[in-house]
């Protein structure tokens, strides 16, 4: 038995009030509309963060290698399954009995349960934690083959589901048979003595009847059906058939009493399976939960970071999921936030002006850890990491409580009452505009104090706050840090960017002066204030104004560097072309000289025979000639030729596997090209048939002009070969 760490072990709650904060329903919203299955969409609105880090590490795995499944060519089987609640519902009752279409469920949820779990075991490699997860379920073929043998593809009860009802089918078929054969015997003599209307014969309640001429009724023998509108045609069932027609009447019953015994047999040979139906269920829906946080991974190109042990948070380009969608439907920009949390760095303070993306990032970190512990990937930088925290509080938004008559600041203090109770070192509270809706001395000595609590007990946690004592704080504290979101200082207009290490100006003024206000009421309102608060602010802008100034100058380096680079690299790579070609041409025009050197030694030669036609001294000269130029060559031994030769067989057979590749795709899209349809049977008399939309079967009695009378027993009918699918040939 494997135990548990102390810290694995210990209990994880994230309360309903911080998964309301950050929206997480809305993300689940999202999730849940990528399940495939009704019951999976249902579960999906339910994820919550899972109470254990042993959890939490397992169901992110879970999702991880689904989305790896994704970009590889071991896909995971489909997982769609029809619900089987009332199946397992009428197991659970004696007696009752399962109807067809609830067997068919039965045996596509096992299809597919088994389909999938012999899948993962021949790739567990790949899928280990997902193989582990379906490891525990039973597969068998038990149920597919005896629900398989009493029902048919298309959903009825085989004949030979059981001896008394193949009896009874053939009884019926033959008596069909019979009663089309003396229907067709009084319509041939009714209609010789002319006593039918031109359609002859008509169905009612699903019987062949005559359509007799209204003035003849009573010459004609049988039970009177109804009639035309008119009146003109009463329908009339011969009395030659009535007594075949009550004795089919009679085996249809025992026929569907036979059904319904058949049924009762197999739910009782199932209904002992009825744990493990259970299992397949909701292994389904577990498995289509997390195909859906993978699809949505997918779609936020999120991954799995790495979980640490340890206290260290950073998060690395984390985007907010929901404003990145959004704004990828918009095609806006979305930008990311870096932020780093560790033990040298516990609490970050965000400072500066509204419209700034203070907020944002203060949710987008607490909706990435919640959606984290609930076993969903998030967007982040690959290099990123974080760590398994025990609570995430939130205090966000304007929380003023109508029910409870709570003023926001007196919600605010409640909220902050709580967080005393259940901070600790494994917490992390992100708290919005901290200190807001009092008195701002009164408020912001209050919110102080707090904070200075929260840094005591080694909790991690984000603020943001226009309060200048919290600033200060931050700065005099060594474990805590000021942050800003960085303001164009001339446009004022927000750049989205998280600098950390500097508090942020509140720009009060400046805006003010933005957005047109006099000037000399702007001056007014500097001198209503204590100038040492003036200076201080106006420290923390021009700061933020220098910091820009570096980093526009740290980019342009950059950029100067980088251009710098790129054209060394261009030039190298051009010297080494030019290198390369100078050599190419060094080594043509050595070979050409020694050719040409060659070339005029053997003419030298032969001018020599040409006058004195000695042979031997021919001969000589020329063996000379070809002994030098051997000597000049390196000596390859045998093996090194066959290795050589293999070489150049290795590579000739590739190009010609890949030549061959090539020529059977050409020839398979020329084939799909002049493939034609393959060609229809052609029907003959006495085929058995049915309609391309229906079950029905019958037999072909006549064909006429692309037109077949199609006997189905109790009734004929006239129907286009076109609408006919073979389903037995005469044999």
């Amino acid at each position: 038995m494997q135990f548990l760490t102390a810290s694995e072990n210990r209990m994880i709650n994230i309360h309903k009030k911080t998964l309301q904060d950050l929206e997480f329903q809305t993300v689940l919203h999202q999730v849940s509309e990528y399940c495939i299955t009704a019951l999976g969409n249902q579960e999906a609105l339910n994820i919550s963060p899972f109470k254990r880090k042993t959890d939490v590490l397992y169901e992110l795995q879970l999702t991880h290698e689904y989305v790896s499944s994704f970009y590889n060519e071991n896909r995971i089987p489909n997982h769609g399954f029809d619900a089987i609640t009332k199946e397992l519902k009428l197991l659970n009752i004696e007696n009752a009995f399962l109807e067809v279409h609830g067997l068919k469920k039965i045996v596509a949820m096992s299809q597919s349960v088994n389909e999938i779990i012999v899948f993962l075991k021949k790739f567990q490699e790949y899928y280990p934690t997902l193989y582990q997860a379906a490891s525990h379920i039973e597969v068998t073929k038990v149920l597919i083959e005896k629900i398989d043998a009493i029902v048919d593809r298309f959903g009825d009860i085989k004949n030979n589901a059981s001896p008394k009802l193949f009896e009874l089918r053939q009884e019926i078929n033959k008596l069909k048979g019979q009663i089309n054969q003396s229907f067709t015997t009084a319509l041939n003599t009714y209609q010789a003595l002319e006593y039918l209307d031109d359609i002859r014969e008509s169905v009612v309640d699903n019987k062949r009847v005559l359509a007799v001429k209204a003035m003849y009724r009573r010459k004609v023998k049988g039970s009177i059906m109804g009639s035309s509108k008119t009146g003109s045609i009463v329908y009339i069932e011969p009395e030659t058939t009535l007594k075949y027609t009550r004795e089919l009447h009679n085996l249809q019953y025992e026929e569907q009493e036979e059904i319904v015994k058949i049924l009762k047999d197999v739910t009782n040979f199932i209904r002992p399976f009825s744990p493990l139906l259970k299992d397949y269920q909701a292994f389904l829906i577990k498995t289509d939960v997390v195909y859906a946080k993978a699809q949505y991974a997918k779609a936020l190109q999120a991954i799995l970071p790495e979980i640490t042990g340890d206290r260290d948070v950073f998060l690395k380009d984390a985007y907010h999921p929901l404003l990145y969608l959004t704004n990828s439907k918009k095609g806006a920009t979305t930008y990311p936030q870096t932020i780093t949390l560790n033990e040298d760095n516990r609490i970050i303070v965000i400072s500066g002006p509204n419209a700034g993306g203070k907020s944002i990032t203060l949710k987008t970190v607490g909706l990435l850890q919640v959606m984290l512990q609930s076993g969903m990937l998030i967007p982040v930088h690959e290099r990123s990491r974080t760590s398994i925290f025990d609570r995430v509080l939130s205090d966000i938004g304007d929380n003023q409580s109508i029910e409870n008559h709570l003023s926001t600041y007196s919600y605010r203090l409640k909220q902050m009452n709580y967080f005393l109770k259940k901070c600790n070192s494994n917490t992390l509270f992100l708290i919005d505009e901290f200190g807001t809706g009092s008195d701002p001395e009164l408020g912001g000595a209050l919110a102080e104090t707090f904070l200075e609590e929260f840094y005591s007990r080694e909790a991690f946690g984000i603020i943001t706050t226009h309060y200048s004592n919290l600033k200060i704080l931050a700065n005099e504290l060594p474990h805590m840090q000021n942050a800003n979101m960085q303001f164009n200082n001339k446009t004022l207009e927000p750049i989205f960017k998280l600098v950390l290490g500097q508090a942020g100006s509140s720009f009060t003024f400046e805006v003010a002066q933005k957005n047109g206000i006099p000037y000399n009421l702007i001056n007014k309102a500097k001198k209503k204030i204590e100038g040492s608060k003036v200076r201080f602010d106006a420290t923390i802008a021009k700061l933020q104004k220098e910091r820009n100034k570096l980093e526009k100058t740290e980019r342009s380096l950059k950029v100067n560097e980088q251009k710098k680079q790129s054209e060394a690299e261009k030039l190298e790579e051009i010297n080494a072309r030019i290198q390369k070609k100078l050599e190419n041409y060094q080594e043509l025009y050595d070979s050409n000289q020694r050719l040409i050197y060659l070339g005029q030694k053997v003419n030298d030669i032969s001018e020599k025979y040409f006058e004195n036609k000695r042979k031997k001294e021919l001969l000589d000269e020329l063996f000379k000639v070809v002994q030098i130029e051997n000597s000049k060559r390196k000596k390859v031994s045998a093996k090194q030729k066959r290795a050589q030769k293999a070489k150049e067989q290795q590579v000739i057979k590739e190009a010609e596997k890949k030549v061959a590749v090539i020529r059977q795709k050409k020839k398979e899209a020329k084939k799909k090209e002049i493939e034609q349809p393959k060609p229809r049977p052609i029907l003959k008399v006495g085929d058995r048939v049915r309609m391309l939309d229906g079950k029905a079967v019958g037999s072909i009695d006549n064909i006429e002009k692309n037109k077949a009378i199609v006997n189905y027993g109790i009734f004929t009918t006239n129907v286009d070969l076109n609408q006919l699918e073979l389903v037995e040939a005469k044999r």
